[in-house]
């Protein structure tokens, strides 16, 4: 979910192939891959060496704000210690700069503790969000599946886990998270999950598995009835006798699939 039904069928789809027609401008573009503009303010060339001290030891010889920066640097372009402080005595050079560079050994003591920026950008939307849930299964290898390749013993009970995830549908942010053992179904995982959702929801998305009348009484007295529900009833549901004057929203769902089929419904609720 969403286009799930006739998967097989689809596989036979070729993919579509596109034809890059503004050459110049893209290879301009792989060029500025490789490009290194680093603008360094005075006021950090002034606060490079760190602050002498009056208790007893030695002194440190570069401020924090000077391994926050090489680590930095390290962070964004993956490299080690050492490719970190020729990386960074070069740009000095570069630059101009007549400061000491601090040399891999301090950059990994001095790295302990240190409060680093974080290299996840979280994206921050306001207002309701469209939240499409699911789960997986994580298998738990242990001394059991070694034994079991290299001396042929038998085989033991594997262990699962349930990973339980909610997904920001605009921003791909992972907004909430659960895991669990197996034999918990994503219907009972639901309000654990609901519990992590700071704001309203407008939308919400899930497969089958989470259809039923527990699931959507939670998500109409979590966030009321503005929350628009997608997920696929059964092939074999049939509408509720209750609701033949106002027709629920599950029952609209199963009437435009025997109307238009369940593939193309799919296509126009996601």
């Amino acid at each position: 979910m969403p286009h799930t039904f006739n998967a097989d069928r689809r596989d036979k789809i070729a993919k579509q192939k596109y034809q890059v027609t503004n050459w110049p401008a893209y290879n301009e573009s792989l060029r500025q891959r490789g490009d290194l503009t680093i603008w360094v303010k005075d006021e950090a060339l002034s606060l490079w060496t760190a602050r002498r001290r009056t208790s007893r030891g030695g002194q440190p010889k570069y401020s924090d704000l000077a391994i926050t920066l090489c680590l930095t640097l390290r962070v964004v372009y993956g490299l080690a210690l050492r490719q970190t402080q020729g990386l960074m005595r070069s740009v000095a050079a570069l630059m101009g700069f007549d400061i000491a560079v601090p040399d891999f050994s301090t950059l990994s003591r001095r790295s302990k503790g240190l409060a680093l920026p974080s290299t996840k950008s979280r994206a921050t939307t306001s207002g309701p969000v469209d939240l499409v849930v699911d789960s997986t299964g994580l298998k738990v290898f242990g001394e059991g599946e070694w034994l079991e390749n290299k001396h042929k013993t038998k085989a033991k009970r594997k262990r699962w886990r349930k990973l339980h995830l909610g997904l920001n549908l605009v921003s791909g942010e992972i907004v909430c998270s659960d895991l669990t053992v197996a034999d918990v179904g994503d219907p009972t995982a639901l309000p654990g999950l609901l519990d992590q959702i700071g704001g309203a929801v407008e939308k919400f998305i899930a497969d089958g598995a989470y259809d039923g009348t527990p699931s959507r009484d939670l998500l109409a007295t979590r966030f009321g009835e503005i929350v628009e529900v997608i997920i696929p009833p059964p092939k074999t549901a049939v509408a509720s006798p209750q609701s033949v004057l106002v027709p629920s929203v599950r029952d609209r769902h199963i009437a435009e699939m025997q109307t238009k089929g369940r593939m193309a419904w799919q296509k126009s609720t996601g």
